[in-house]
């Protein structure tokens, strides 16, 4: 097997002390089902405080690759590093503690429709026997970050199903992840509902800074995400001025299930690649 990337590596910083390597890392992951491989010898990693956006058509394996991050999923071959720690091959139960540690939002949100708003996104707090005082303030604050305070007693079946995506991210925020992981949050929505969502992720960025691996086919919501920042003044999603982009914010792509891209968006939109070009236009 190959070594890890070396940005999957902790090493001495510019004045010699020891620096965090990055939340997660793959090193040379590879698995399989019944057929041709998903994913083939795939290495990235995600730095502190860096947004990855996984991008490319169905079928490439965006959503295994999202599931093995969090170890709902193991490889056949390669290391995978969570918090430093290998996941690949770690016993279920000593999973819990590093999976606490992160937030994930799922395809179409994956709400609970028998329990109310506060209990779904207190699910987790409820779980550990949070008070209920706390639980309710946390849920409050959790609703208030994504603007939907008011729907704190009603159940999933009276939301549209942008509210409902938002109550799902409100779910993913309410614990302070370490790591928020995406799988397609905008699949589904109309075009105004996806920026509503985005908006959502950028100010999460922003203001939280913390670091995220989004999936997603969506090449409009990989650009509003890169190009716009959250201005707390305003309180809103603003463009970054002509030919800036958000540095923290950087993309992946697969194709095949090999990873054929890992850059920045000005080496994307350069990219020779003919998968690459192919998907851009």
């Amino acid at each position: 097997m190959n070594e890890p990337p070396a940005s999957a590596q902790p090493g001495p910083g510019p004045s010699g002390q020891d620096i965090a390597g990055p939340v997660a890392a793959f090193c040379n992951v590879s698995i399989a089902f019944d057929g041709p491989p998903v994913l083939t010898d795939v290495s990235f990693s995600i730095a502190p405080g860096e947004t990855r956006v996984l991008l490319g058509p169905a079928g490439v394996g965006k959503s295994v690759l999202l599931k093995l991050a969090n170890g709902l999923l193991r490889p056949d071959e390669g290391r995978i590093l969570l918090f430093g720690e290998e996941i690949a091959r770690m016993p279920e139960e000593q999973l819990f503690a590093l999976r606490a540690r992160t937030g994930m939002v799922f395809q179409e949100g994956a709400l609970f429709d028998s329990l109310s708003v506060r209990d779904n996104v207190a699910y987790q707090l409820i779980q550990e026997r949070v008070p209920n005082s706390e639980i309710d303030r946390r849920v409050r604050d959790a609703l208030r970050f994504v603007e939907l305070e008011e729907t704190f007693d009603l159940y999933p079946a009276s939301l549209s199903g942008g509210m409902r995506r938002r109550v799902a991210i409100a779910r993913a925020f309410i614990r302070q992840p370490e790591l928020l992981l995406y799988d397609s949050p905008t699949g589904g929505l109309d075009p105004v509902t996806s920026t509503t969502i985005i908006e959502l992720i950028v100010k999460e960025r922003d203001v939280s800074h913390t670091p995220s691996l989004l999936v997603t086919h969506r090449l409009q919501d990989a650009l509003v995400l890169c190009n716009h920042r959250f201005d707390p003044e305003q309180g809103r999603m603003v463009p970054f001025p002509k030919g800036e982009t958000d540095p923290s914010t950087t993309f992946l792509m697969l194709e095949e299930g090999r990873l054929i891209f890992d850059g920045s968006l000005h080496d994307l939109v350069k990219s020779q690649n003919p998968f690459v070009r192919e998907f851009l236009e």
